[in-house]
């Protein structure tokens, strides 16, 4: 009877210690069944450099102010999202409209990789503030990011953090132009409706000065593809233990400034 107890209790060892976790979907060891290649053909090259859009108002902009040239779209069951190349000052610079969080994001920087050879993409959109005092007036250039997202592991191998590597050469180019900033770890999540009090302490307690919903994601899959990403943020909404303020997000999301210095970002790299 001891036997066979033991004996159970040593296969039920060996299950947990097999068992997979989520955060275990980085295979590198085996090969992908699935290919952009499958729905997209050969690998285009087209333009080098690229802006990551979350504004509908900033892209209308654009199309609106400069003349833009259709050079290829995503696809799929709900609809095409048309990747567009414009000119300015002397330079073409791809832009599209992404969709929002980190697999989305993530998925449609690889694949405008695929569509048109774009290596270096320029990412800006707005987050949440978790420091005022730290934030305010300033564009956030994240530094590391918390991996609350789901995409980021399956190209990166499972940390809590992944840093954003790109952070001191965009804050050179900040420099340069000029633009008031600030550098710090931000926290990546897939629900801002699960955002508590609890997480919120958490990240903070950790250095965290902002959330996002994008950015390890997009640099997870810039890594594992050797892309460069630069990303940085405008603080709307203001999340603290004593409530949420809503009141600035409507132009941290819209404002046009940032995409101005995102193209001028686009020049210098």
């Amino acid at each position: 009877m001891w036997s066979a107890c033991q004996q159970r209790k040593d296969s039920q060892t060996e299950t947990e210690r097999g068992k997979v976790m989520i955060i275990d979907s980085y295979d590198i060891e085996t090969e992908p069944i699935i290919s952009l290649k499958d729905f997209y053909g050969e690998q285009k090259h087209i333009a080098d450099t690229c802006l990551i859009i979350f504004s509908a108002e900033i892209h209308k902009h654009l199309l609106e102010k400069y003349p833009c040239e259709q050079i290829a779209a995503f696809t799929a069951c709900n609809g095409d999202t048309p990747i567009y190349k414009m000119r300015y000052k002397g330079k073409d610079i791809a832009f599209y409209l992404t969709g929002i969080g980190s697999t989305m994001a993530s998925c449609m920087c690889y694949e405008a990789n695929w569509l048109i050879g774009a290596t270096k993409f320029i990412m800006f959109g707005s987050c949440g503030s978790l420091d005022r005092e730290k934030t305010e007036g300033k564009f956030i250039l994240p530094t590391e990011s918390y991996r609350g997202d789901g995409c980021s592991y399956y190209f990166a191998e499972p940390a809590d953090y992944i840093e954003i590597k790109n952070s001191q050469k965009l804050a050179a180019i900040f420099e340069e132009l000029g633009v008031p900033y600030v550098l710090g770890k931000v926290w990546t999540t897939d629900s801002m409706i699960r955002e508590t009090k609890g997480l919120v302490a958490k990240r903070k307690a950790e250095g965290c000065i902002a959330v996002e919903m994008e950015v390890s994601g997009v640099q997870a899959v810039s890594d594992f593809y050797g892309l460069e990403l630069y990303d940085f943020l405008e603080a709307g909404d203001v999340l603290e233990a004593s409530g949420y303020e809503v009141e600035g997000l409507h132009d941290a999301n819209h404002s046009f400034g940032k995409l101005y210095i995102a193209l001028e970002t686009a020049l210098r790299v």
